[in-house]
């Protein structure tokens, strides 16, 4: 399937800028766009942006994912993240165009040791997965739909884990970490290659999306400090150390099948794409 024009939303995150920065380098046409040109909660202005556009296809990375504040606002990050996601949904249906919704991790509860499948029972932790949780069931009635969980997320554009490390370290010249969470850090350069890829073709589903590779926040914090070089002590601690609002998953192995089955290339591992990321930030 040639995707000829892509509306994109959330373009002032990490996400969105790095997706509509690939499909400009593929000569796809991709229009991004935040509250300000699109307020997803208005159900008004999402039909009159999306179908005036011309649009075959809507890639939707807008979403409330301040974690913590989330378990506050309940109603304010319902309304973004399934109100929003519901006003999407209907126009992409009613249009007969495919939508990819961007999850996470979240959905499920986080126990254990094993991988979560992509089609596992979701059993969200915090208010903001379950809102994750919600907008997903919304896409699943589309026919075409692209449901891609990720996971631990950085990027250039906007704030992530690396950069408040970088600047801790350099403030304090020590850091604390939790070691019992268990997860994939995951660079949105390449993932914007791989969901670029995937809105070309019709393989829909859930797919899991991160980086190769697993490590605790601790050790992703060693191994930023070890490539930035920078000598800077990190005490690992247990999560109950951080008194967090929300309760964050223990778990967060994501198995890779579907990208596997439908012959999508899994992404770089977290420490090739954490390297690259440094380079790119240091420019």
């Amino acid at each position: 399937m040639k995707i000829m024009k892509l509306l994109v939303t959330g373009v002032k995150g990490q996400l969105g800028h790095d997706i509509v920065n690939e499909c400009n380098n593929r000569n796809i046409e991709a229009v991004g766009v935040d509250v300000e040109e699109m307020d997803i909660t208005d159900a008004g202005k999402v039909a009159e942006v999306i179908k005036s556009g011309n649009y075959n296809a809507v890639i939707h990375c807008a979403a409330w994912t301040a974690v913590d504040k989330a378990e506050d606002e309940v109603e304010l990050c319902t309304k973004v993240n399934v109100d929003g996601t519901r006003n999407i949904a209907n126009i992409c249906k009613e249009l007969d165009i495919p939508m990819m919704y961007f999850s996470t991790d979240y959905v499920f509860d986080g126990q254990g040791e094993t991988e979560w499948k992509e089609y596992d029972e979701r059993h969200p932790l915090n208010v903001y997965g379950q809102t994750k949780y919600e907008g997903e069931l919304i896409v699943e009635t589309l026919p075409k739909h692209f449901i891609v969980r990720i996971a631990w997320v950085f990027g250039v554009n906007g704030n992530n884990f690396i950069k408040t490390m970088l600047r801790l370290g350099k403030e304090r010249g020590a850091v604390s970490v939790v070691d019992d969470q268990i997860g994939s850090p995951t660079y949105t350069y390449d993932l914007s290659k791989l969901v670029v890829d995937m809105i070309q073709t019709d393989k829909y589903g859930i797919y899991h999306a991160t980086n190769e590779g697993l490590c605790s926040w601790y050790e992703f914090a060693c191994e930023i400090f070890k490539q930035a070089g920078l000598k800077i002590e990190v005490t690992p601690v247990d999560s109950n150390a951080f008194l967090a609002k929300a309760k964050r998953p223990n778990n967060s192995r994501m198995s890779k099948e579907m990208l596997d089955q439908n012959g999508f290339n899994r992404l770089p591992t977290w420490q090739d794409a954490l390297s690259r990321y440094l380079k790119e930030i240091d420019k």
